[in-house]
Formats: C-alpha cells, sequence, structure tokens
C-alpha cells in the first residue's frame, strides 16, 4: 500500500510559477512510476506529466511540454511537479497517482494505470 499527499496548490497570477509535491508512504518508492494529473470542471482527467520509478524515464503532455517539469527524489519519497509561465487554462486539481512497476524505467499516462492516488491539490491561474 501506498499513501499519497500532494502540497503546494494555490492561486497565482498567469506567468507565475508553482511546485507541487507528492509525499509518498513506504520503503520501496523507487519501485514505483508516478504521474502527475489534472482534471478541470466538466473535463476528463488527463496526465500532464508521468515518470518512471528510477527517474530515467519521463514524459510531458504537449499542452505543458516546456513549461511544466517532473522530477522524484527518492531518498524523500516525493515527486514534484515544478509548473512555470502558468497560464488560466491550467486551472484545475491536480493529483499524483502511482503504480509499482518493479522498478522498470516505462512511465504511464492513463488513468487505469494507476492504483494509488492523492486527494489533489487545487491550482487555480488568474488572467
Amino acid at each position: 500500500q501506498v499513501q499519497l499527499v500532494e502540497s503546494g496548490g494555490g492561486l497565482v497570477q498567469a506567468g507565475g510559477s508553482l511546485r507541487l509535491s507528492c509525499a509518498a508512504s513506504g520503503r520501496t518508492f523507487s519501485s514505483y512510476a508516478t504521474g502527475w494529473f489534472r482534471q478541470a470542471p466538466g473535463k476528463e482527467r488527463e496526465c500532464v506529466a508521468a515518470i518512471s520509478g528510477r527517474g530515467r524515464s519521463t514524459y510531458s503532455a504537449d499542452s505543458v511540454k516546456g513549461r511544466f517539469t517532473i522530477s522524484r527524489d527518492n531518498a524523500k519519497n516525493t515527486v514534484y511537479l515544478q509548473m512555470n509561465t502558468l497560464k488560466p487554462e491550467d486551472t484545475a486539481v491536480y493529483y499524483c497517482a502511482a503504480r509499482n512497476s518493479l522498478y522498470g524505467d516505462n512511465y504511464y499516462i492513463r488513468t487505469y494505470d494507476y492504483d494509488y492516488w492523492g486527494q489533489g491539490t487545487q491550482v487555480t491561474v488568474s488572467s
């Protein structure tokens, strides 16, 4: 079992930055691939970034490429999402998700790929 707790959300003006953190329980976090998803009102949950368990492979959605960066510190059991040049369309609840990938180097971008989810953190970007 893995428990995930997101933090770092808030209200920011367009063009600003935020860094989200996802703290995980457990002692083998490097075996878990992790993703950041977001869901805006009336829209489906979408993956914005994903990273393999040991951090060797990463993915960024086209909508955030060049602005968002995913990283992880397995010594701290934490995954980060650095969000720069934020836009009003980035407004959403952001969720962290994890799945045991047995130390593989794959990342996953579909909601059904993941077994564990955090409670979400609200990000609001004002124009």
